[in-house]
């Protein structure tokens, strides 16, 4: 018998996309971004990037929705 953590939706909740890339100020709230979709059953892709403003560092993390089955 499967358990839960074996079963996963095939679509993300929320109607969002499969593939999301978060971008943002390299803060907490950015943190924050990436554990709730994380939280949601997203998976991190790929390294972040980061790049500088001129007076923030600014931060990329692409997330997808893992493939069911």
């Amino acid at each position: 018998m499967k358990d839960a953590s074996e079963f996963v939706a095939t679509i993300p909740p929320h109607n969002l996309p499969r593939y999301r890339l978060l971008t943002g100020k390299d803060d907490a709230t950015f943190c924050h971004r990436i554990s709730e979709a994380l939280d949601l059953g997203f998976q991190l892709h790929g390294s972040p990037a980061a790049t500088f403003n001129g007076q923030d560092v600014i931060v990329a993390q692409a997330v997808i929705w893992p493939r069911a089955g």
